[in-house]
């Protein structure tokens, strides 16, 4: 079985809100444990902890992402807590051996080859940095991606809306606290991730960052007119920079017409990463689930549903090495390009 390695899922996150739901045993809730990981071929991920704003109650995702809300700030302090309570999380689920946290792409492919969930910790927001110096703080403790921002603003960066159809071109781009976030990611060998980003944030870290970056769960504007989607420029900006994008399954993400419909085709996830491959080459294109964050198409349904995309892709004509690339290797690639001279 080809093994995947996924840019971005939120079961940290999920996990942390609901305590009662296992991790190393199968379960119903969510996408992803340590058996559907297993039976999917699912090695191993960038762990985005994602921290929710505590003064929204939950609701119910809706159809279209244009009948989303407009999202304002969170506070500092406590999204500092949260992360720090999912890092912790994420070490007993370690010492459990349910996992094992990686912060690099030779213990990545360690675990793969123990057969154990490979997890590197990624900060999906950087509200929790309520002072840069803490960047030293969370990387000593595992971090090794980090997004400027969810969709919202920060002090260092601003977030698409989750409004359809529309462009990424909204608002202004870094602040000077994300200018200073940006050259301490460079100097601790941390991926930069501009999923979330607006298209004026994107264009500063292409311009400042002098290490290859990512999109980790993004698609292709071009085919889904979502402002959180990457445009050709961007595409090929990434392409020349030698950075990677992760295909997202969300269903409103890949849809032409922007529904939060999991009824969705996998030749809709075909379509987009054909795209990608002919934008950036079968070497910079990856997986990017949004597992236990997103509506996942059903056509994929969980972790253990991979191999269904998988055996589209040689269905539609992709060649064995093509697949193992953008499955697996291209992601370990990538963290070799990033942390190669630290």
């Amino acid at each position: 079985m080809i093994p995947v390695f996924d840019g971005h899922v939120d079961t940290l996150s999920a996990l942390l809100r609901d305590p009662d739901r296992p991790f190393g045993r199968r379960t119903d809730a969510g996408h992803l444990d340590a058996e559907r990981a297993r039976e999917g071929g699912w090695a191993g991920g960038l762990f985005a902890m994602y921290v929710a704003d505590p003064r929204s109650a939950p609701r119910p995702r809706p159809r279209s992402r244009a009948e989303a809300a407009p999202i304002g700030p969170i506070d500092g302090p406590p999204a500092l807590e949260a992360t720090l309570r999912m890092i912790a999380l994420a070490r007993r689920l370690d010492a459990r051996g349910e996992l094992r946290l990686c912060t690099d792409a030779d213990a990545v492919d360690a675990a793969r080859a123990d057969g154990v969930p490979a997890a590197v910790l990624a900060l999906e927001g950087a509200e929790a940095l309520v002072d840069l110096d803490l960047l030293d703080v969370l990387h000593a403790l595992g971090v090794r991606a980090l997004g400027p921002v969810w969709s919202r603003p920060n002090r260092y960066a601003h977030g698409v809306p989750f409004t359809f159809p529309g462009p990424p071109d909204s608002g202004p781009g870094l602040t000077e606290p994300g200018r200073e976030l940006v050259r301490a990611c460079d100097r601790l060998r941390i991926v930069l991730d501009v999923s979330h980003l607006n298209e004026a944030g994107f264009w500063e870290i292409a311009e400042r960052s002098e290490r290859p970056f990512v999109a980790s769960h993004s698609a292709c504007h071009a085919l889904c007119p979502s402002p959180r989607n990457l445009t050709d420029a961007q595409l090929d900006a990434l392409a020349e920079r030698d950075g990677l994008v992760g295909l997202n399954f969300a269903a409103a993400f890949v849809r032409e017409d922007g529904l939060n419909e999991p009824d969705t085709p996998l030749e809709t996830l075909v379509r987009h990463l054909d795209r990608l491959v002919a934008r950036l080459g079968e070497d910079r294109v990856g997986f990017g689930s949004d597992f236990d964050g997103a509506t996942v198409v059903d056509s994929v349904g969980d972790a253990a549903g991979l191999p269904r995309l998988l055996d589209a892709l040689r269905a539609h004509g992709w060649d064995e090495g093509t697949l193992r690339k953008v499955a697996y290797e291209n992601w370990t690639a990538l963290l070799r390009r990033v942390q190669g001279d630290a």
